[in-house]
């Protein structure tokens, strides 16, 4: 039996694979498999099997004995069921497979960069070569295939050939004439030896190839160059070979259209306000054709221009260097690549007449037959004539008013008092993302009885408040929580605002605004979510950051009664409408408390006891951290780690603070490489400040807790 444990690798390889369906294998799969693969083998009812954990068998041979065993055991399909949809039997036949692949070789792409280490003279002179290791040092292993890369501008593979150690510790050769930075020289590092068996330097396997081919265009050197050595997949190795032998075909890159069936999330309609032309000239000509047009017709096709800033620097070629073109790149910007097929333009004229609605049908079009304008898109004009507006109108040829929704959708009821229509329909077809408590699981860490607990806490009263310190994930949390309720990432059916001492009822409910002609009332974000939920019966959320910033019992006002779950769908008269209003059964709030705020007094008794109340802690304990941090394979993380957990004892243990002011797991949870510099940074400008501001008065415990966090990322 090897000293090997394969937990990590197991875990590794099965997020690179995919279901038969050609779907990924989502984090809560991978942990329940690699769970059911430690443990449930010890509630076998055998005498048979000595070694329950199966990642401490790292042969196919080992694992077949073991396996025969494990099927014959009387109560294997008890075990399996426990486990929980199949995890057992299905990582079993994961493993073996994943057992295959690790006692075959393994290739890999090792990279250097010609400004400090002559890669081609290294190359051509050499038989064997010396290469640095910096991650995979586990994986890698004598008698795997490499490849050698050269990065800059005409980067490529150059060599191939055989690893012929281990990774070890190798002492640097200060003579080494391939060197040109001493940089590299500073002290030991690990590293293999490479036997050079093919070397192609005058025949480079370029990276724009490996780009423009399907099989090979998200290489990890491709997708992640910032690195030493990277994995090269078997599809990948048959292609480079492919190259090598001239037998190459290439597969081009295409997008893989998307099946009909296949839920997508729906991007939000938008409201523009357009000009169409100064004075609104060609307003006749496009109604009549259906078109909507934009200026700047010297650029050519704008679809061309990868940025904002090259549209810009254009301009500044064509039309003269004087102006910044700040509007005008923006307006064509937008114009090319944000407005989309649905979006509704609302046409002006000046500053105090709207002449006219539509809806785009069209993606943007370059139409070289023009004499102006050439810039168009197609829309479906529904309405013309010349309607007042109240105040002025933004100047711009081009504005997106979508985030002014009570300004839209006043323009909405312009025109739907003068069709007898309704302007935004009702859209019950669109197909979101599904999302399930697995999911959840896989990104909130969190066990499957708290999320059970959490979930029926909200179902059961309706409101629920989220208590934790900063960085714990209350929000992140929230958000899931409502999707994996709905099955859906529905973004339609749950808002989120955020609470502050300003807030008020007229914000939130309603309530009279100034506008030209004095005061005009409008309804805030809850009530208008609330008569969104009325007709539906599915559950909508209503996401609350920072609820104890606002003077609650004042921003709810009369709603403080309806909101309680055995009051919901009752009626109540609104403070400044004479309307009747009630919330709807199906709306839940979820509110979220930062327990490390010492500002805030305490919630108003009335609200406490309509809300539940659950606090979340620090999650680096959990399953989900802990793969998190394995896959990350980084000592200084881990020492870090160690020493915020140690620091938070430590804050719990301070009568001034309190559990509520431990460090959360949020802080340490990123999609960026986690290097020197990102820990640097975490500990400096976040960590730091932060126990300064808790010890604000006990600079020597400030002192002792800095520098320990800074030893930990140190060597």
């Amino acid at each position: 039996m090897s000293d090997t444990y394969l937990k990590s690798d197991f875990q590794k390889w099965m997020g690179r694979q995919k279901k038969s369906n050609g779907e990924p294998y989502k984090s809560g799969t991978i942990n329940s498999y690699a769970t059911a693969l430690k443990n449930a083998t010890a509630k076998l009812e055998t005498d048979t099997i000595t070694e329950t954990d199966l990642f401490s068998l790292t042969s196919v041979a080992e694992f077949r004995e073991v396996y025969e065993h494990i099927l014959s055991a009387p109560n294997f399909h008890e075990v399996d069921l426990a486990a929980g949809k199949k995890a057992y039997s299905n990582a079993l036949i994961l493993y073996e497979r994943f057992l295959k692949e690790y006692e075959e070789p393994s290739c890999w792409i090792f990279q250097g960069n010609p400004k400090y280490y002559d890669v081609l003279g290294a190359v051509s002179n050499l038989s064997t070569i010396t290469w640095a290791v910096n991650q995979f040092k586990k994986q890698i292993k004598k008698g795997d295939k490499a490849y050698i890369w050269v990065s800059g501008a005409d980067a490529g593979i150059v060599a191939s050939g055989k690893i012929l150690t281990d990774p070890e510790i190798t002492e640097p050769d200060p003579n080494d004439p391939y060197t040109r930075d001493a940089a590299l020289n500073s002290g030991p590092y690990l590293a293999v030896e490479i036997q050079l068996e093919r070397k192609f330097t005058e025949s480079v396997v370029k990276r724009t190839t490996l780009l423009a081919d399907e099989r090979t265009k998200r290489m990890e050197i491709l997708t992640y160059p910032g690195a030493t050595n990277f994995r090269v997949t078997k599809q990948e190795d048959e292609v480079i070979e492919n190259i090598l032998r001239n037998e190459y075909e290439q597969i081009p890159v295409a997008e893989t259209p998307q099946p009909s069936s296949t839920p997508v999330t729906k991007e939000k309609k938008r409201y523009w306000m357009y000009a169409p032309g100064e004075g609104s000239k060609y307003w006749e000509e496009f109604y009549e054709k259906g078109i909507m047009g934009i200026g700047w017709g010297n650029l050519g096709d704008l679809s061309q221009y990868p940025s904002k800033e090259a549209m810009k620097t254009k301009m500044k070629e064509v039309y003269g260097e004087e102006y910044s073109y700040k509007n005008a790149g923006h307006a064509t910007w937008q114009f090319a690549n944000e407005i989309k097929v649905g979006d509704v333009i609302f046409v002006k004229k000046g500053v105090k007449k709207i002449i006219g609605r539509g809806i785009v049908t069209s993606d943007y079009q370059y139409d070289e037959t023009r004499n102006e304008y050439k810039h168009i898109r197609l829309v479906h004009w529904t309405h013309k004539g010349e309607y007042d507006h109240e105040g002025q109108i933004v100047l711009k040829t081009l504005t997106d008013i979508t985030p002014y929704t009570d300004y839209y959708k006043k323009l909405e009821d312009l025109f739907a008092e003068e069709s007898g229509e309704e302007l935004i329909p009702e859209d019950d077809t669109t197909k979101y993302d599904s999302y399930t408590s697995e999911d959840f699981l896989s990104e909130v860490y969190m066990n499957e009885d708290k999320y059970n607990k959490l979930k029926n806490l909200l179902m059961k009263k309706k409101n629920l408040i989220l208590l934790g310190a900063p960085g714990v994930g209350k929000t992140f949390a929230a958000e899931r929580l409502a999707y994996s309720i709905m099955g859906e990432k529905d973004t339609s059916r749950v808002m989120m605002v955020q609470f502050h001492q300003s807030y008020s009822y007229e914000d939130f409910i309603m309530g009279y605004r100034p506008n030209e002609k004095g005061f005009s009332l409008s309804k805030g974000p809850f009530y208008q979510f609330c008569k969104d939920a009325e007709p539906d019966d599915r559950p909508y959320f209503f996401i609350i950051d920072e609820i104890n910033r606002g003077n609650l019992s004042k921003i709810f006002g009369e709603l403080l009664m309806l909101i309680e779950n055995d009051k919901r769908g009752k009626d109540l008269r609104l403070l400044y409408a004479d309307e009747q209003f009630s919330v709807p059964e199906n709306v839940y709030i979820i509110g979220m408390m930062n327990t490390a705020d010492r500002s805030l007094a305490m919630m108003d008794y009335a609200l406490r006891r309509r809300f539940a109340f659950y606090e979340f802690e620090p999650a680096f304990h959990t399953d989900g951290f802990k793969s998190y941090q394995a896959g990350l394979d980084n000592a200084k993380f881990d020492r870090l780690i160690d020493t915020v957990a140690q620091l938070n004892t430590s804050i719990t243990d301070d009568p001034s603070l309190g559990s509520g002011f431990r460090i959360g797991h949020s802080y340490f949870a990123t999609n960026e490489p986690v290097d020197d510099e990102w820990l640097a940074d975490l500990v400096e400008y976040e960590l730091v400040p932060l126990i300064n501001e808790y010890w604000f008065d006990e600079p020597s415990k400030i002192e002792h807790w800095s520098k320990k966090l800074r030893g930990a990322i140190h060597d």
